[in-house]
C-alpha cells in the first residue's frame, strides 16, 4: 500500500507540474484544431465536413508526426533534469525505490499525453458528429486508443533517454535523433532496401510488396501503429499514403497491438535497469 502511495504522489506531482506548464492545455487545442481542420478542410475532393472515418484517414500521417515528438519532448527530461537540478538525490533519500520513481513518472507523464490526445480528439469528435450522418465511433475510439499506445512507446523511450544519458541536452538530443530514425530516416532506408532488392515501381504501386518488407517494419512502432489503425478503420484501410495496402497474412491486429504493448513495457524496464545502476 506504501508503494502504491509513493508512486501516487510521484505521479500527481508530474501532472501537476505538466498543468501548471499549460501542457496538457496547450497539446489538447492543437489535437482539437488539427482534427477539425482536417474534417472541414482536409479533402480536396469534397467540401464540408468529413466524417470521422475520412478525418481519420487524413489525420494519420499528421498524428505521426506530432505524437512521438510531443511525447519524447515531455519524457526526455524526466530523470535527467530533476538529477541535474539536484532534486533526485533529495527525492532518493526518502524511502522512495527507483523503481517507484520510474513508475510514478511514467503512470504521471502516461496521463497527461494520454489526457491530451483523450480531450484533444474527444472534443473534435463530439464537433464532427454534430456536424455529419451515419458516425462511426467504434474507428473513432480505435483511432483514439491506438495513437494513445504510441504515445506511451516514445514517452517510454523518452524515460530511457532520460536514465541512458548524463546531460539534459544530450538526452534532447537522442529524443529528436530518435524521432527524426522512425519518422523521416526509415522510411529512406527502407526505400533504399526495396530498391537495392529489385523491387519495382509498379509493385510499389499495386501494393505488392515482399514479406520481409513488412517483418522488418514491425520493428518501427510509427509503422505498426500506422497499420494496427490501417486494419480496423474502414478509409484507412483501402489506401495508405496514396498507395494501395496489400498486408501479408501474418499481420493482424492482435500482433500490432501485442508489438505496441512489447514496446512499452520493453523500454520501461531498460528505463528501470539503467536507472537502477546510475551513480546519482
Amino acid at each position: 500500500m506504501m508503494k502504491n502511495v509513493i508512486i501516487f504522489s510521484i505521479a500527481k506531482k508530474e501532472v501537476i507540474d505538466n498543468i501548471r506548464n499549460k501542457w496538457i492545455i496547450i497539446i489538447s487545442i492543437i489535437f482539437a484544431l488539427l482534427a477539425l481542420l482536417a474534417s472541414y478542410a482536409g479533402s480536396i475532393y469534397s467540401e464540408g465536413w468529413q466524417d470521422l472515418g475520412t478525418t481519420i484517414a487524413i489525420m494519420l500521417s499528421l498524428v505521426q508526426l506530432l505524437v512521438p515528438i510531443i511525447a519524447l519532448m515531455l519524457g526526455y527530461a524526466a530523470v535527467i533534469g530533476e538529477t541535474e537540478r539536484g532534486s533526485m538525490s533529495s527525492l532518493l533519500s526518502l524511502p522512495t525505490t527507483r523503481l517507484e520513481i520510474i513508475l510514478g513518472k511514467f503512470f504521471g507523464l502516461g496521463s497527461i499525453i494520454s489526457l491530451t490526445i483523450l480531450i484533444g480528439f474527444g472534443i473534435a469528435g463530439i464537433i464532427i458528429s454534430m456536424n455529419v450522418s451515419d458516425v462511426n465511433y467504434i474507428d473513432y475510439l480505435i483511432f483514439i486508443g491506438a495513437t494513445i499506445l504510441i504515445g506511451l512507446a516514445f514517452l517510454t523511450l523518452a524515460l530511457f533517454l532520460s536514465c541512458l544519458f548524463k546531460k539534459r541536452s544530450t538526452a534532447m538530443g537522442g529524443a529528436i535523433f530518435s524521432w527524426f530514425l522512425f519518422v523521416v530516416l526509415w522510411g529512406l532506408i527502407m526505400s533504399g532496401l526495396l530498391i537495392a532488392s529489385g523491387a519495382s515501381i509498379e509493385g510499389l504501386l499495386s501494393g505488392s510488396l515482399p514479406d520481409w518488407y513488412y517483418a522488418i517494419q514491425l520493428f518501427n512502432p510509427i509503422s505498426v501503429y500506422s497499420s494496427l489503425v490501417s486494419l480496423n478503420v474502414g478509409p484507412v484501410s483501402a489506401t495508405q499514403q496514396g498507395f494501395p495496402i496489400s498486408y501479408p497474412s501474418f499481420y493482424s491486429s492482435e500482433l500490432m497491438l501485442l508489438i505496441l504493448i512489447v514496446w512499452i513495457v520493453l523500454f520501461l524496464f531498460l528505463a528501470f535497469w539503467k536507472f537502477s545502476r546510475s551513480d546519482i
